[in-house]
């Protein structure tokens, strides 16, 4: 067991690693993605809203320094925190404006680390030697949204990039010793539970600092959006039974060693068509632990079992 849970959290890895509680504070670096400016496409992925999935991010007409003050004011002074930039490709910027910016979360009292959302085709040499100057002064980790390993389905939502270059910038990463943290969602258009499991058996083998698993979101903003309620709401969305299941099995096979950094999601209210379910997040996780209970697993019982 992992400290009571059937899985490793990461706010328990981060608790022992700085003795207290760590808080990840989301920041708008002010970026946009190479998926939306017409560099690889237009549009960006067919699931992600004008806000590039950073929905519960802070303003980015405030500084670095005033989105991360704002938001330690919600916790308590003792608290520690990682600047988790998230909306859109924190990476897609030229290294002395990227510099500059992750230089200003570090400055501010309590701020131990940093986590920084990307694409795997934004990282570049001087990108990784960048990553590597500030791997060696914080805690960092490197988000990929990898989302599937079914390249169909990648190209349907329009990911555009292949898995060579997920692939890729997986080494490079790890040949510099860069934590990784790899995102997946559960119930993508056309997908069946072995495809979901496929994907969780091809983020096992690289055996990453860390997974985000979280339910398809159909959003209002969106282009997934619009198709559903243009289809009449006919696009088949996993219910939560199903989504629990898919969960616990790609945890199964998940190495001990990966940190769990989210297990469920949901948008704002005001913007979440559907999954309904999504928005009772402790719900989620509570009936997650149950089924492992119910199973008598967790994470990693199954971790050689890849084939």
């Amino acid at each position: 067991m992992f400290n009571g849970l059937h899985y490793n959290s990461i706010a328990t890895v981060l608790k022992e690693q700085f003795g207290q509680r760590v808080i990840k504070i989301s920041i708008d670096g002010g970026f946009t993605c190479p998926n939306r400016d017409g560099k690889v496409g237009i549009g960006g992925c067919s699931f992600c809203t004008g806000e590039g999935s950073g929905e519960f991010a802070a303003n980015n007409s405030e500084s670095i320094n005033e989105q991360i003050k704002n938001q330690k004011n919600k916790w308590p002074e003792e608290s520690k925190y990682i600047a988790y930039f998230q909306s859109f490709t924190n990476t897609y910027a030229p290294c002395d404006i990227l510099r500059t910016k992750w230089d200003e979360a570090l400055s501010i009292d309590g701020v131990v680390g940093l986590a920084i959302a990307t694409r795997p085709d934004c990282i570049g040499d001087d990108i990784l030697a960048l990553l590597d100057e500030f791997n060696q002064k914080t805690f960092l980790w490197v988000e990929l949204g990898l989302q599937t390993s079914n390249e169909q389905t990648a190209k349907d939502f329009n990911r555009c990039y292949d898995n060579s270059v997920f692939e890729k910038a997986m080494a490079d990463l790890k040949n510099h010793n860069i934590k990784t943290v790899v995102h997946m969602i559960m119930g993508l258009p056309g997908e069946s539970a072995l495809d979901m499991l496929q994907t969780g058996k091809y983020v096992a083998s690289f055996n990453p600092f860390g997974i985000k698993i979280h339910m398809l979101n159909v959003l209002s903003g969106s282009k997934l959006g619009e198709e559903y309620l243009k289809e009449e709401k006919r696009m088949h969305l996993l219910s939560k039974e199903e989504y629990i299941q898919i969960v616990c099995d790609i945890l199964e096979i998940m190495p001990a060693s990966v940190t769990i950094h989210r297990l469920t999601g949901d948008g704002p209210k005001d913007k979440l068509i559907e999954p309904k379910w999504a928005l009772d997040k402790h719900s989620v996780l509570n009936d997650i632990q149950k089924e492992f209970s119910r199973r008598g697993t967790y994470q990693g019982i199954k971790q050689y079992q890849l084939d």
